[in-house]
């Protein structure tokens, strides 16, 4: 086996990729690193799990990028504020 660097936490179980056998903290990083790494060889059920943790990835994503755009606006419009009060 092929050492991977992880985060994976000492005392908890890793989830294994019996394609390849690296490591993963979550099942939802398996299924993703299954659909993405080893595409060809997934079975149904893997293939489903592959395609609910994209859908959970892109919202996640999706959120951020809303959370980040909304403090950009709001550290905006307090620069824009104070330097109306101030000058």
């Amino acid at each position: 086996m092929t050492d991977f660097d992880t985060d994976v936490p000492p005392d908890a179980t890793p989830h294994v990729c019996e394609h390849c056998g690296r490591p993963f903290a979550r099942e939802r990083y398996l299924a993703l690193h299954r659909g993405l790494d080893h595409a060809a060889a997934l079975s149904d059920d893997e293939r489903a799990a592959y395609e609910t943790a994209h859908d959970a990835e892109t919202d996640d994503l999706r959120r951020f990028r809303l959370l980040a755009l909304a403090g950009v606006v709001a550290l905006y419009f307090g620069f824009l504020l104070t330097y109306a009060v101030v000058t």
